[in-house]
């Protein structure tokens, strides 16, 4: 029996480690917190999970909370008039919303972390609560077949050296601060779809707002994403959940107010339901070289951490997940070389550049092409339809989004349609 070490307990960590221990593997998982403290812990994210990646959940029999969570069944975009806001209120000059193919959900990782966390000790797995730094790692590289880094913060990571040839950031492109609320209204335009809304206002940010399931039931969640130096760059430093939380509400009312409307009787989830931070979007060397000589594959976000502004990250971690298991046991008893490594990392890279390239796209100012896209979504449903789809999907935008030639013609394409 092959035994293998996972280093971090998060979508993507947990997910292999419950894969594996299924088909049979001995499995170590570590964590540097027990469930009960993940549980009653701060949020760590604001996933939103797309179609395929609820999809490698279910083959694995890990979508405890599919029931629960809301069915999230449409993708909408609004864009404030730029430099609306100076005078009063932003005013809108897009709004639509996109359907998806199949619906998305999202799960507090409070809840799915530590659930499926028990379920891994409840079946057999070896799980050790234990921070595990390099020093534990060289030791423990000799007594396992293969070990797996999959926690995205911390000195584990900097084992990974950046590739600067796809990292084309080095500082943070935007500031982030989360909110879990309960009390939020419908949106009136589409008041029986549960939809994700992208918030966009140009030069200085973006509001999404999304449903959830958290730790005391249905929720949203309110995420600004500041640009550095801007309005919404306000958070750092905030450490009361109510000032946080008061903030996010006054941004709102100047730049989304179309948002704060529905926002007015708003409360946070509980204490820990607010984060706010930063980092520099970097693809990273998938093999890590121990000081011992002995070698690890980085694993999800420690290789590939995207900016939020796209909602990849858990979507990533899940399909990471899915790729390095299927790799691990189609190699059966071979040993796991640095040849294998960097071959189960480009098996998943195939997909992740995708997501990278997109997502560093939308960080930056978007060019006339792809504002003229935006905005014949709000005419044509099969635009807006595709442009929600690429969520799940996003190796799709190479077919219309990035080159202007391309965009144009599937503008006359999707008019044509329309017209007929």
């Amino acid at each position: 029996m092959r035994k293998i070490l996972v280093v971090g307990a998060g979508q993507s960590g947990l997910q292999i480690a419950l894969g594996l221990q299924s088909q049979g593997y001995e499995v170590t998982l570590m964590s540097n917190r027990t469930a009960d403290e993940i549980r009653t812990g701060r949020v760590m994210s604001t996933q939103c999970m797309f179609h395929t990646a609820l999809q490698h959940e279910r083959d694995l029999q890990l979508n405890f909370w599919e029931s629960q969570a809301p069915k999230i069944e449409g993708l909408g975009v609004s864009v404030a008039a730029p430099g609306s806001w100076a005078e009063g209120p932003a005013a809108r000059a897009i709004d639509w919303l996109g359907r998806l193919d199949g619906y998305a959900q999202s799960v507090d990782q409070r809840v799915k972390m530590a659930g499926w966390m028990e379920t891994f000790a409840q079946r057999g797995g070896q799980l050790v609560i234990h921070g595990a730094a390099v020093g534990d790692l060289d030791y423990f590289s000799r007594a396992y077949d293969l070990v797996l880094v999959a926690a995205g913060k911390g000195e584990l990571v900097q084992m990974f050296a950046r590739d600067p040839e796809r990292s084309p950031y080095s500082e943070p492109q935007r500031a982030l601060a989360v909110s879990y609320v309960h009390g939020l209204g419908p949106r009136p335009e589409h008041p029986d779809t549960e939809g994700v809304r992208c918030n966009l206002v140009p030069g200085v940010g973006e509001l999404f707002v999304m449903p959830t399931l958290t730790t005391s039931g249905r929720a949203d969640i309110l995420f600004w994403e500041g640009i550095p130096g801007g309005p919404l760059d306000v958070f750092n430093g905030v450490k009361d959940p109510a000032e946080h939380l008061s903030l996010t509400l006054e941004l709102m009312e100047r730049y989304v107010p179309w948002e704060y409307a529905r926002a007015t009787k708003v409360e946070l989830t509980d204490a820990g339901g607010t984060l706010a931070g930063r980092y520099a979007p970097t693809v990273r060397n998938p093999v890590g070289r121990l000081p011992g000589g002995g070698l690890v594959l980085g694993v999800a976000d420690v290789v590939v951490a995207n900016d939020p502004i796209t909602g990849q990250g858990s979507n990533s971690a899940s399909k990471c997940a899915a790729a390095y298991l299927s790799s691990i046991v189609e190699h059966g008893d071979k040993p796991f070389d640095e040849e294998w490594m960097r071959a189960t990392f480009d098996r998943y890279w195939n997909t992740a550049q995708h997501v990278t390239k997109w997502t560093n796209a939308m960080l930056a100012p978007p060019p006339e092409h792809i504002l003229n896209l935006i905005g014949a979504a709000g005419e044509l449903q099969p635009v807006a339809d595709r442009f929600a789809n690429g969520f799940n999907d996003p190796s799709d935008f190479e077919n219309f989004f990035y080159e202007p030639a391309k965009a144009q013609a599937y503008l006359v394409e999707a008019s044509g349609a329309g017209a007929a």
